[in-house]
């Protein structure tokens, strides 16, 4: 009640209205006066009716115009808050391990343009794929269906870190079925996006822990597969397992015991640089890490089996 008395009550016209007015009379023919006096003194040409009705009209039309500024801003208002309050659900429901739930309720908004929203929907369409009960070839439909969201997500906001992280993360997951060429060719497009993400926010251990997959991916590439990329790419992407070193030690200084996974590669690393006994320090604290997802359950499980090889 209160918008719609604001929206409708007598106001009057704004200085630079009333110029704007002055202007079309002149146009209209008009020798008068705007200023103190107003329209009250104009003289014009013949009949003044005509003028009046397109006076009036001016009015009516700038007062539609305040009208409709008013109600589109009302609206805006509305939308963010909606989705304000979609995204504080969908957060919730991902903390609570709800993933198909989070799913149902984010494909509602599929066709939303916040970046946002969109970029949420990737992560829970990769994650509904990632379940043990979901088929292979539903698993295929997702991860495309996940990159489509992430791509758009990333077109409707460049400077959204998540964006940048889940774009590059459904590009290594349709690689999958890609083939090892495109694969590889995708490899630098990863890590460009996995960068931007980590200068968009420094502080998402995701990201930097991301980054670290990435170089340990490439230090332990087969040498069938080093030798496909040396006859496909004239400067194939390569790393070692210190560069994937850096980045884990990176991830858990920004957040210590955010993900089970990233301990489990800091021992899994360390073993692979023949350091046993820091490998054993991190095997250990990732054998211990509460089971929280299924992912976690199966990081115990590989943690124990490394600890008892050594």
């Amino acid at each position: 009640m209160a918008l719609s008395s604001r929206l409708w009550r007598p106001i009057g016209l704004r200085r630079g209205a009333a110029q704007s007015v002055c202007q079309l009379a002149r146009a209209w023919g008009s020798r008068g006066h705007c200023g103190a006096r107003g329209f009250l003194g104009s003289e014009v040409i013949g009949n003044t009716r005509p003028f009046k009705r397109g006076l009036l009209f001016s009015a009516l039309s700038y007062l539609g115009f305040e009208t409709y500024q008013l109600i589109s801003q009302t609206a805006v208002v509305h939308a963010t808050a909606k989705v304000e309050e979609i995204l504080e659900q969908a957060d919730y429901l991902y903390e609570s391990g709800e993933t198909e739930k989070l799913y149902q309720l984010l494909t509602q908004y599929k066709e939303s343009e916040d970046a946002e929203l969109l970029w949420r929907l990737a992560r829970a369409s990769r994650d509904i794929a990632q379940l043990s009960r979901t088929s292979e070839e539903e698993k295929k439909a997702l991860v495309y269906e996940a990159l489509e969201y992430a791509k758009r997500a990333l077109e409707k906001n460049e400077s959204s870190f998540a964006a940048h992280k889940w774009y590059a993360i459904c590009i290594s997951d349709v690689g999958d079925y890609e083939g090892i060429k495109v694969k590889i060719a995708n490899a630098y497009i990863i890590k460009e996006h996995f960068e931007k993400a980590i200068e968009l926010n420094p502080k998402d251990a995701t990201s930097i822990h991301l980054m670290g997959i990435w170089c340990y991916t490439f230090a332990e590439m087969p040498w069938y597969q080093r030798r496909i990329a040396k006859v496909l790419f004239a400067n194939p992407p390569s790393s070692t397992y210190e560069e994937a070193l850096k980045y884990f030690h990176r991830a858990e200084q920004v957040d210590p015991n955010f993900y089970s996974k990233n301990l489990l590669l800091l021992g899994k690393t360390y073993l692979k640089l023949n350091n046993k006994k820091l490998a054993a320090f991190w095997l250990v604290k990732a054998k211990g890490y509460p089971a929280h997802t299924e992912e976690d359950k199966q990081i115990q499980t590989e943690a124990a089996q490394l600890l008892t090889g050594l």
